[in-house]
């Protein structure tokens, strides 16, 4: 369950007494501070990342800089770009060092939330506690303890976190605080209940459920249910259909997507096959919904940066060149016009090739994104429910491992993350293709030996995965095939691959969709070849080939 880290609103204006000296910090850099500010309040984080962002642009005071670059990384926390918010806040801490202990502290929990959202919770649990020492707000201090003793049971710690919510039982900070309070009961007893699954906890959960129902504090209720529904799924299954309705209620009205999507998991899981058809199609929506819209702020996010270096590289330009022409002009009147000449011609082309490069790599960038979303995310999801839909007997757990690996892959599918095969080659091919075989049509392969693929590279590998799972994915989609054949062949320097269906073929005139054109790109990076016979009479014959090495 996820509860953004408290915002610190607060401007420190720094005038010197000395000898009628300037001030430090410029009129324009509060007007944008306090204009992040206001954004930030309205929920419209873009807005108040750009003009954060401006501050670094407009001002030479340390410290409202870095309390711009900190509240940069929590709105970028919050939009789901944690990498990005980890170099914010890594940043951050340049402009504090030693001082300003307290804006330390919530550098280092943000980075701690940002771990622990990427479910690195070792690496959080080491910033967490690097943030508790350095704290001087009482309520912070609170806050980073019980973010701690999460991470501490995620991997299974139970007893340090225990010890971690029974000294905070024992803090008149919390006995005076009763939403800290339930908060610190309603996870002390699920980390018993974790530890010990036949721990009775459901007095102290339903308990916690009700003080924070009275109370209206909705994401504490988020929790409640949460852990209420895990509790009740290996008891009763009923109740925790009910808690995991109620958190994906609770999780609507608060605007929190990925708590919808946890919700929406449990129920996936626990429902009967009918209405766990009807959650799988929810939850592929929300996740591909949640997925563009973290896509689209981290390079939104990208740009910014991009545009604030543009921009301070054009400044020092210009006042390199500013101070240059004055001495010219001293010298001699015809140099510094060539030297100015010269100066603008040279700042308007790498002007230009600095916007040609960036609008490149972002549409590079946006065209690798779409790329991999497709093959992951919807060719994947796309054999999922495939499976779904042959299977008589439906092993929930199983579509929900494959739910679940989905979704970690596209959590952050936008940064490059190497893979390592986990089964051989031609296993996971077998396993594509047989996926798609039904009762009315069967799939047939030949010569899809483990020995066929020793050669053959990894990326290689990589690419071929997804141009089998593509056609796969076509066939079933337009062909209506009843029989469908893969057959495979090593002639020494070439691997040829032979696809033959019975289904209505394809026009010669049909153009190719995004799949057939992500084909086509995958196979000239292996320096393949792809061949289409259209001249059969029934049905559709195309020959992949491509060197082994």
């Amino acid at each position: 369950m996820k509860k953004k880290l408290p915002f610190l609103f607060s401007i420190l204006i720094v005038l010197s007494c000395h000898k009628r000296e300037k001030a430090i910090i410029n009129i324009q850099s509060i007007e944008f501070y306090e204009k992040a500010n206001n954004f930030y309040d309205s929920n419209n984080y873009d807005s108040a990342f750009y003009y954060y962002n401006k501050v670094l642009t407009s001002n030479t005071d340390t410290l409202l800089m870095g309390k711009a670059t900190l509240n940069m990384a929590i709105t970028q926390s919050i939009k789901g770009d944690y990498f990005g918010s980890n170099e914010s806040a890594l940043n951050a801490i340049t402009f504090f060092r030693d001082t300003n202990k307290l804006h330390l502290a919530n550098i280092y929990n943000t980075i701690a939330v940002n771990y622990s959202d990427l479910k690195e919770y070792q690496e959080a649990i080491n910033w967490y506690k690097k943030s508790l020492p350095i704290t001087g707000n009482d309520k912070d201090s609170l806050m980073f303890e019980n973010n701690l003793a999460v991470a501490q049971y995620k991997i299974k710690n139970y007893d340090s976190a225990k010890n971690i919510y029974q000294k905070m039982l024992k803090d008149k900070n919390v006995i005076i605080n009763p939403r800290i309070l339930t908060k610190v009961i309603d996870n002390l007893a699920y980390t018993r209940w974790l530890e010990n699954n036949n721990y009775y906890a459901a007095f102290e959960l339903l308990k916690a459920a009700k003080i924070r129902k009275k109370d209206d504090d909705l994401w504490g209720l988020n929790a409640s249910y949460a852990h209420l529904s895990d509790y009740y799924s290996k008891k009763k299954t009923d109740s925790a259909i009910y808690y995991a309705l109620e958190m994906a209620r609770i999780a609507q009205k608060l605007n929190s997507p990925d708590d919808q999507i946890e919700a929406l998991t449990k129920l996936i899981r626990l429902s009967p096959a009918k209405s766990s058809q009807k959650y799988f199609e929810r939850y592929y929506n929300l996740s591909d919904s949640l997925l563009t819209a973290r896509n689209a702020a981290k390079n939104q996010f990208a740009v910014i940066r991009y545009q604030t270096e543009k921009h301070k590289a054009d400044n020092l330009i210009l006042q390199k060149e500013n101070s240059e022409r004055k001495y010219q002009i001293i010298i001699i009147s015809s140099t510094a016009l060539f030297v100015l000449l010269g100066g603008i011609f040279w700042h308007r082309k790498r002007k230009r090739d600095i916007e040609t490069l960036s609008q490149k790599a972002i549409t590079d960038s946006k065209l690798k994104t779409s790329k991999k979303v497709h093959d992951v995310v919807a060719n994947g999801l796309y054999r999922v429910m495939t499976e779904i839909e042959n299977q008589q007997d439906l092993d929930r757990d199983l579509v929900l491992d494959k739910i679940e690996d989905l979704y970690e892959k596209s959590r952050d599918i936008s940064y490059e993350k190497p893979t390592q095969a986990k089964q051989p080659f031609h296993e996971i091919l077998s396993e594509i293709l047989t996926s798609f075989a039904t009762e009315h049509r069967k799939v047939l392969i030949a010569g899809n030996d483990a020995e066929l693929w020793l050669k053959v590279s990894e990326q290689t590998k990589y690419e071929l995965e997804h141009i089998i799972q593509e056609l796969m994915v076509n066939m079933k989609k337009h062909s209506q095939a009843s029989n469908v054949v893969m057959r495979f062949e090593n002639n020494g320097e070439q691997i040829k691959i032979y696809y033959t269906d019975n289904g209505v073929g394809m026009p010669k005139d049909k153009g190719f969709n995004n799949g057939l054109r992500n084909t086509g790109n995958r196979i000239e990076e292996i320096n393949g070849a792809i061949i289409f016979d259209t001249e059969v009479e029934k049905g559709l014959k195309i020959q992949i080939s491509f060197p082994i090495s």
